[in-house]
């Protein structure tokens, strides 16, 4: 059994840099209408894959904005074609269903293209998924888990979570994706509870506010209808916010810390719930009180944090963990001049 060696990831990107390219793309997409953010988006990209390493060997991005372009413009066209459509119900309701059918093919294309224009000292990686799981685990099994009353939506996640995992590629090499259905249900359990532990505390405060002369003053009603949305928002902000940061840090631990890579090779994170949650919210309010001026500092804290606290467990040793899925590529790692895929922006 060989030997195991444990490379911590590292983000060597700066705010100063950042904001440089930041703000020549804000400029350039608002003088170019929109248009230059297919390329805005290279250059992003490509700063913040290429200060991305392990072992000190940087990640790369590989598109270009003319392929990025295209994806965009073919989205556009179809909300605007639907957008005529609107009025027509028969016609309405064809699109609906051909979207359903449609929406999984866009999936696979998007993730493939982000897949191969991504690489790592020198090396591709790949999607080898196919529309047909995707419509399963994207459409079919979250219109199930409706008639579970969501009971069911934790397996939802971990089934789009082991689609994607075990049909990545890195050259030739597979992943493999091992995460158990519990860590699921933990995750999601513990931040509903932290939805209700916000909802009790709220609910524990009305009534002294509701009471209380000198906060609604002379027109209660006025009061309460100026007061309403404001506690909405504290609530969303306090804990719908916070609740989907508990269960993306819970889900990173889980699934890195299952996922293993052909050659005997494995993943870890330790990213801290609590310390995420401060982070996010730390870095929304600054970017909303500095008028989105913060929006690079904000997103290079959080990548910094995030892969101070990723390692890679390597068999052996790391020149044959990039060398063995390097010989064991065949001529597609030299065909990604004409990338199989879209980029749609797709949240996947």
């Amino acid at each position: 059994m060989r030997e195991t060696t444990t490379h911590k990831v590292t983000f060597t990107g700066n705010t100063k840099d950042f904001f440089g390219i930041w703000i020549v793309n804000v400029l350039l997409s608002i003088l170019t209408l929109g248009i230059y953010s297919a390329w805005a988006k290279v250059r992003t990209n490509k700063y913040l894959y290429q200060h991305l390493k392990i072992d000190g060997r940087p990640f790369d991005y590989h598109a270009t904005g003319k392929q990025i372009l295209i994806g965009r413009i073919i989205i556009v066209l179809g909300l605007v074609a639907y957008t005529l459509a609107a009025n027509i119900l028969i016609l309405n309701i064809l699109i609906l269903i051909a979207w359903l059918f449609l929406l999984p093919w866009l999936i696979v294309r998007s993730i493939r293209f982000n897949a191969r224009v991504t690489s790592w000292s020198g090396l591709r990686f790949d999607f080898v998924g196919e529309a047909v799981e995707a419509f399963v685990v994207y459409i079919l099994y979250p219109i199930v888990s409706v008639f579970t009353l969501y009971l069911t939506y934790p397996l939802v996640v971990r089934s789009q979570r082991r689609f994607r995992i075990d049909n990545f590629r890195f050259g030739r090499s597979n992943f493999e994706f091992d995460c158990s259905r519990g860590a699921f249900y933990k995750a999601f359990l513990i931040a509903g509870a932290w939805i209700l532990a916000v909802a009790l505390v709220v609910y524990a405060l009305l009534p002294p506010i509701q009471s209380a002369d000198d906060f609604l003053g002379a027109n209660p009603s006025l009061a309460w209808a100026m007061f309403a949305p404001l506690l909405t928002y504290a609530v969303i902000f306090a804990a719908i916010i916070p609740a989907g940061f508990i269960v993306q840090a819970f889900l990173r631990n889980a699934v890195y810390n299952t996922t293993k890579l052909q050659g005997g090779h494995s993943f870890g994170s330790n990213v801290q719930p609590l310390k995420m949650i401060w982070i996010a919210l730390s870095n929304a309010l600054l970017v909303v009180v500095s008028v989105g001026l913060l929006l690079p500092w904000a997103r290079i804290r959080m990548l910094g944090y995030l892969a101070a606290h990723t390692q890679v467990h390597v068999a052996g040793n790391i020149d044959d963990f990039v060398g063995s899925p390097q010989q064991a590529q065949t001529a597609v790692g030299d065909a990604y001049g004409d990338i199989e895929g879209l980029d749609i922006g797709l949240p996947l």
